[in-house]
């Protein structure tokens, strides 16, 4: 292979090369906190489920496995069911990554 071919499919690839450095250094860049990012998200999904009719106090913990809900309302089927929507619709969790508990009485 002559030296002009050479450089002509160096020049050919450069811009993919290129591309794809810039990915790959994208992807390795932190991008801040992920625990900060579940605590907003957990305390953002506990704000709204506490304001909920029936729910009662709340708490809530959010991790990459399922989500876990205390809460006062959590013998009442239907504020269950609709703790069940809820959250599965803001965090994307199936049902049976979803566990909702009674609150304990203090």
């Amino acid at each position: 292979m002559k030296l002009e071919e050479i450089l002509k499919k160096l020049d050919q690839i450069k811009i993919p090369l290129l591309v794809l450095a810039v990915g790959l250094l994208l992807l390795l860049m932190p991008s801040g906190s992920k625990k900060e990012a579940e605590t907003d998200s957990d305390s953002d999904l506990q704000s709204i489920l506490s304001s909920a009719r029936g729910v009662g106090q709340a708490q809530v913990l959010i991790s990459d496995n399922g989500v876990v809900i205390v809460c006062d309302g959590a013998d009442d089927a239907g504020v269950k069911l609709d703790i069940l929507r809820a959250v599965s619709s803001y965090t994307g969790f199936g049902s049976d990554k979803i566990t909702i508990l009674k609150r304990m009485e203090h």
